[in-house]
């Protein structure tokens, strides 16, 4: 089954992350426009009826997530074990991504992660599939500091995709930022790595350009728009959320929202 994100989407058919995206999109919130397929097709998904849904998206580069049942709850996040493919530019490549996700969920990383917390494997996994972003800066939104107790997000951001934060390729810039936007406090990282778009498909790392090293990837008033579509997140689910972003085009986008893993 092929669910578009002005639908309804069940968490039990498509999981937690292609359940939250939509409700974002309904929401009018700023989300790459995509779909999702069941957890039950991943794996025997028809290229026929993929193409006529990429067709709906008007991009030829996608992103396909994983979004398992279990994935992204507020027990369990699974943060990296189950497979992404960025920049994905062919239907047969976005097909072959979906059911690479479907394997993925069988990974002795994810096993181990369930049985560690208790929580049931991941067989029930959904794929999601966006137009690509090919992100100037990207990261993460913790809108509760992992670290110590206080009324304040944690913001963390790199040059290029997303990736270079969630899976530790660089150092990133932080913030601490007041629910209302205003900056508390900076660490402008030495960024030498960024991991970008490879072309018509895939992703590479380059090394970035001595001038941006230590420039800050976000302006303030990019930071107030984050903290604020952060508190629009946290009145849609009614709690603090976990989001990852990119700022792509001048604009900042949602590529996540889900509750902070307890």
């Amino acid at each position: 089954m092929i669910l578009h994100f002005d639908q309804e989407v069940p968490v039990e058919v498509a999981g937690c992350k292609a359940h939250n995206l939509a409700c974002m999109w309904r929401a009018g919130l700023p989300v790459p426009a995509g779909f999702c397929v069941s957890w039950d097709e991943t794996e025997a998904m028809a290229m026929a009826e993929l193409s006529m849904a990429l067709a709906r998206l008007r991009t030829t580069s996608y992103a396909v997530r994983s979004s398992a049942i279990q994935e992204d709850s507020s027990c369990a996040s699974f943060a990296g074990m189950l497979t992404s493919r960025l920049n994905i530019g062919s239907a047969e490549d976005v097909l072959a991504a979906l059911r690479e996700i479907h394997d993925s969920a069988m990974a002795p990383s994810a096993e181990g992660y369930s049985r560690r917390l208790k929580v049931p494997s991941c067989v029930r996994i959904a794929g999601v599939v966006q137009e690509f972003l090919p992100a100037e800066a990207a990261g993460v939104l913790f809108m509760r500091d992992p670290q110590v107790a206080g009324d304040h997000f944690v913001l963390e951001a790199c040059w290029g995709l997303g990736v270079g934060v969630v899976e530790g390729v660089v150092r990133p810039d932080r913030w601490l930022v007041s629910a209302g936007g205003d900056v508390i406090s900076s660490l402008i990282a030495d960024k030498d790595v960024a991991v970008i778009a490879s072309g018509r498909t895939g992703t590479t790392q380059i090394t970035v350009d001595p001038g941006c090293r230590r420039r800050p990837c976000l302006t303030n008033e990019s930071i107030r728009e984050l903290a604020g579509l952060a508190a629009e997140c946290q009145r849609l689910f009614g709690g603090p959320q976990d989001i990852e972003w990119a700022l792509w085009q001048g604009c900042v986008w949602l590529l996540q929202s889900r509750p902070i893993t307890v």
